[in-house]
């Protein structure tokens, strides 16, 4: 049957041969190092395909379905592939500069070295994914799930991880200067040596990682400026101000809560802010 691969932009054909399915000829069309820019390749299924060095930049694989495709080298800049499948793919060193990647799921897939710079990812899933030393800066994370994530070594300059769910990422030595984090989820995050100069979280600017407390009755985060106990987020001095009647108002558990911790909380506050 004969199978042809399109342009998403004036329906000419990029590449044609007979196959039995359109995966079969994409994986034909990259083992003779075809030119595919702007392909249109919406709603197929590539699952497991072998597309390393593929040339896709400018493609649209909204949708798709390539889990656990092998897409090393693979030139997917400027691609649309909102809403695809690449749980468990193999995207090292790949190039989705750019790329759409909205709501995609990215579940243990392995992006290692990969360059998603201006990528949008929000509302993504990224749960479990190897991300280290991937180049993210300046690309869209706002929504976007990256708990159990491994950044160690990412590039994250400037990029926006509004109400991102961080937590339990590792983030080792990644760069996050300039990071947009207000209402990111860092809970049991690893940001140990990671560089937060000039991040943002929550219109407080970070220089460096905050401290994270779980397993207590509400979870803690602890910035230069700030201590968040749950939902309450109060400045150093405004938490070491707070009378008896300021806290039971704030929950009913919380009067005997700051009791018993209150001393060594403001004593870590304290640390966080004279800690190089």
């Amino acid at each position: 049957m004969l199978q042809q691969i399109k342009s998403r932009y004036d329906r000419s054909v990029l590449f044609e041969c007979e196959a039995d399915s359109i995966k079969e000829c994409l994986v034909e069309s990259v083992s003779k190092k075809s030119y595919l820019r702007g392909a249109n390749l919406s709603d197929a299924n590539f699952s497991d395909a072998d597309l390393s060095g593929a040339n896709l930049s400018g493609a649209y694989l909204s949708e798709a379905y390539l889990r656990g495709a092998y897409l090393r080298d693979a030139d997917l800049s400027d691609a649309n592939l909102s809403g695809a499948d690449f749980s468990g793919a193999d995207l090292r060193d790949a190039d989705l500069s750019d790329a759409d990647l909205s709501d995609a799921d990215l579940r243990g897939a392995y992006l290692r070295d990969a360059d998603l710079s201006g990528a949008n990812l929000s509302g993504a899933d990224l749960r479990g994914a190897n991300l280290s030393d991937a180049n993210f800066s300046d690309a869209d994370f706002s929504d976007a799930n990256l708990s159990g994530a491994n950044l160690s070594g990412a590039n994250l300059r400037g990029a926006n991880l509004s109400d991102a769910n961080l937590s339990g990422a590792y983030l080792r030595d990644a760069d996050l200067s300039g990071a947009n984090l207000s209402g990111a989820d860092l809970r049991d995050a690893d940001l140990s040596d990671a560089n937060l100069s000039g991040a943002d979280l929550r219109g407080e600017i970070l220089t460096k990682a905050p401290i994270s407390i779980i397993n207590l009755t509400w979870d803690i985060l602890i910035t230069e400026g700030y201590m968040t106990i749950g939902c309450q987020r109060h400045t150093h001095a405004e938490w070491e101000a707070f009378d008896d009647e300021a806290v039971a108002k704030m929950e009913s558990r919380a009067s005997e809560f700051w009791k018993a911790n209150r001393e060594w909380l403001l004593s870590a506050c304290k640390a966080h802010v004279e800690s190089k």
